[in-house]
């Protein structure tokens, strides 16, 4: 019985030793390293990023020491931790210093710190010098000339009105496609015309101050006529048809628009003694007033409200009384003392007009519309239907455009160009906020636009007729192209 017991026994231990390989090698262990020592580990991977090498030394695997060896080993880690920490805390704020050295002495707190929280959201806008410089990293022979000397225009404020920006974005584009041709190795000029020639151009326009809802619809229309015409047309034909295209599209939507919105809107004027206001500067208002008057020979009397910075409302002006047309000037905060006594009809303009009846302008219509509404004087909105935005809006917040701060600053009401844009003169005046960057409590906002709520306009003047604002939808929907939908599924069985 011994004897088997001992075979039996053995004959396990022989079958684990002929299960091992003769070649396997064993890798010894890899030892435990402690916090500190990982730390130190990831430092030091860190530091050979930085410097592009990837050969990092290894931590040293050292033997177990005793229990008194090991705490003073942790509280040395702890000690080289802690430097390392308070290295990268002092080098984090040399930095600073050095960024903060590297500005503009007087510029006081950065851009970034002066900005409203609540608007941070909001492109910057920009200045003509980083327009320059954003020039310069294009490539500038593939750039027409007449592509930034547009962009300077609408980044200076030099042209402003959605009619007249998407007019001359349209006349730019023009410009471009006669003095185009597409290279001889084009497979499809339809594609060269659209990546090489429409986006650049208005990519860079972006750039310089945020599209308009008009331009961005007439972009959109002519890169829809692009996509349209015939791959074999020759490229001489094609040119024609887009210039015939976009001369339409100026002559219909924007220029018997503005006759159609002026004949309609003008029936809601009275022959003799109706007192209207009107806000800033609209063209499709300035048009409907001077039929009213020369061409009608209807009597009336304009109130024009201006505001800060722009001060549009002085074009009017000048436009009105040059006319014939008797007018009063005043500013907003004026508003309330005139409107429940004299006014009796209310003209807008529009930048936008969205899904949902609410109407985008210059910043101050929602505060005419509001006091108009309270004291039940007629609104009445004049837009072309190619302002129509299928976007929904609630508030002024998440879509808006911000304006230079400085114009806000010029406290000085005499106009500088065609902006509110104080001169860089020296002999100008010191104002009260010229160092209001130095202020660490002062910020300044300067909003393009608002909304006005659908509850506050009475009517809605287009080249279709008077609409009530609830009706915005339908015409959207009535006036989308079907023949694009129609386009996209064709082929398909």
């Amino acid at each position: 019985m011994d004897n088997t017991t001992q075979t039996n026994a053995a004959e396990p231990a022989q079958k684990k030793e002929k299960s091992k390989p003769a070649n396997l090698v064993i890798p010894p262990k890899k030892p435990k390293l402690s916090k500190s020592e990982r730390r130190e580990l990831q430092e030091r991977q860190r530091a050979a990023k930085a410097t592009g090498t990837s050969d990092v030394p290894p931590a040293k695997a050292e033997p177990p020491p005793s229990s008194k060896g090991d705490k003073k080993e942790k509280s040395s880690s702890s000690a080289n931790a802690s430097d390392s920490k308070k290295g990268r805390s002092k080098s984090h704020e040399e930095s600073k210093r050095e960024d903060a050295a590297d500005e503009p002495s007087g510029s006081g707190a950065t851009t970034e710190d002066k900005m409203v929280s609540l608007f941070s959201h909001l492109p910057r806008p920009k200045i003509p010098t980083e327009v320059h410089g954003h020039l310069s990293s294009l490539s500038t022979a593939s750039l027409h000339p007449a592509i930034p000397t547009l962009g300077n225009l609408y980044s200076t404020h030099a042209l402003l009105g959605g009619n007249a920006r998407c007019r001359a974005m349209l006349q730019t584009f023009a410009l471009l496609l006669r003095s185009y041709s597409p290279p001889p190795t084009s497979r499809d000029y339809r594609h060269d015309v659209d990546h090489t020639l429409l986006k650049p151009a208005f990519q860079y326009w972006t750039t310089c101050r945020p599209h308009s809802v008009s331009m961005g619809n007439a972009f959109s229309f002519l890169k829809l006529a692009v996509a349209n015409l015939e791959r074999d047309l020759e490229w001489d034909a094609a040119r024609q048809i887009l210039l015939e295209s976009m001369e339409a599209y100026v002559t219909e939507r924007i220029e018997y628009a503005g006759k159609a919105i002026s004949r309609h809107a003008g029936t809601k004027i009275q022959d003799a003694g109706d007192v209207i206001l009107v806000f800033g500067r609209s063209e499709v208002v300035n048009r409907l007033l001077l039929d009213a008057a020369l061409v009608e020979k209807k009597v009336f009397r304009v109130i024009v409200v201006d505001a800060r910075p722009l001060l549009e409302g002085r074009d009017t002006l000048q436009i009105l009384t040059r006319a014939g047309i008797s007018c009063t000037y005043i500013f907003l905060n004026a508003l309330s003392y005139l409107m429940m006594k004299e006014v009796t009809k209310v003209f807008l303009g529009a930048s936008a007009l969205m899904s949902n009846g609410s109407v985008l302008s210059r910043v101050g219509t929602a505060c005419v519309a509001l006091l108009a509404q309270s004291n039940h004087i007629p609104v009445l909105v004049c837009c072309e239907t190619y302002k129509i935005c299928s976007r929904v809006q609630l508030e002024s917040i998440t879509g808006n455009e911000l304006g230079d701060a400085d114009e806000v600053a010029c406290t000085d009401c005499e106009r500088v160009g065609p902006s509110n844009r104080c001169s860089d003169d020296k002999e100008r005046k010191q104002e009260v906020l010229d160092d209001w960057r130095n202020q660490p409590n002062l910020k300044l906002l300067n909003l393009i636009y608002d909304l006005t709520p659908s509850d506050f306009v009475t009517g809605v003047v287009t080249e279709v007729g008077i609409l009530p604002p609830t009706s915005v939808a339908v015409l959207l929907r009535e006036m989308s192209p079907q023949e694009s939908n129609e386009s996209a599924f064709k082929g398909i069985d």
